[in-house]
């Protein structure tokens, strides 16, 4: 199964093909590449509007999740019946968000379209942080991840993540 990547926006320069290979490198530190995930890259503009529809908050953002399985316990994998039950979800990333907070935090937007890759993830993986036990949780999950992507790649990503917060 795959990885659909679509990049929907004109506003910053992006390399799908880096992208694609770092959402590849975190499918098989999770375990999922059985399964069929969607990436879908989009401006400020529209990642607003979904954020407006879907969470009631009328702001752009930097993630947005939407899990095929809704249900799914934290640290669980779906246990799909049949084939075109092999897919977890899809990713909205608000990638002019995310470049402008690296601008500010002097950060490299590849490697922070990373970490905002893997913290989606987890939200199609069933993590959610509206509480402080589920923030610790998703954080130390999060956490692993990206230790076990610098281990393979020689890089040296954090998780965003830095309290509990429901604005995400």
């Amino acid at each position: 199964m795959g990885v659909i990547l679509r990049n929907l926006q004109k506003v910053v320069p992006l390399r799908r093909a880096r992208l694609r290979k770092d959402v590849d490198t975190l499918r098989h530190i999770l375990g999922i590449q059985k399964f069929d995930l969607g990436v879908i890259c989009v401006d400020n503009q529209r990642i607003q509007q979904i954020n407006s529809i879907y969470r009631k908050k009328n702001l752009p953002t930097d993630v947005l999740s939407f899990p095929f399985y809704e249900d799914l316990r934290p640290g669980k994998l779906p246990c799909p019946l049949h084939r075109d039950e092999l897919n977890l979800g899809d990713i909205f990333l608000g990638v002019e968000f995310v470049m402008n907070q690296c601008r500010e935090e002097s950060l490299d937007l590849h490697g922070a379209l990373t970490v905002v890759t893997a913290h989606g993830i987890c939200h199609l993986l069933g993590y959610r942080h509206e509480t402080e036990e589920e923030w610790t949780e998703m954080l130390q999950r999060e956490s692993y991840i990206l230790s076990e992507y610098n281990r393979l790649t020689g890089r040296h990503l954090e998780p965003l993540m830095k309290r509990c917060s429901q604005d995400r």
